[in-house]
């Protein structure tokens, strides 16, 4: 038991798979927020749109 924990602490396997995790969670996020930003503004011009058309 104390060798498997030993070959863990010199592996580096574990280590790049948390990396990874954590540029997943930092592409979700930025993803995330930049889709929200997106959906505010696009709801915004159809907004603008309807009212223009409906004027006309």
């Amino acid at each position: 038991m104390r060798d498997l924990f030993k070959s863990f602490r010199k592996s580096e396997d574990g280590a790049t798979l948390v990396e990874y995790g954590v540029a997943l969670i930092l592409a979700i996020v930025i993803g995330g927020g930049a889709l929200v930003t997106l959906a505010g503004q696009v709801n915004t011009n159809m907004g603008d749109t309807n009212t223009t058309l409906q004027t006309r």
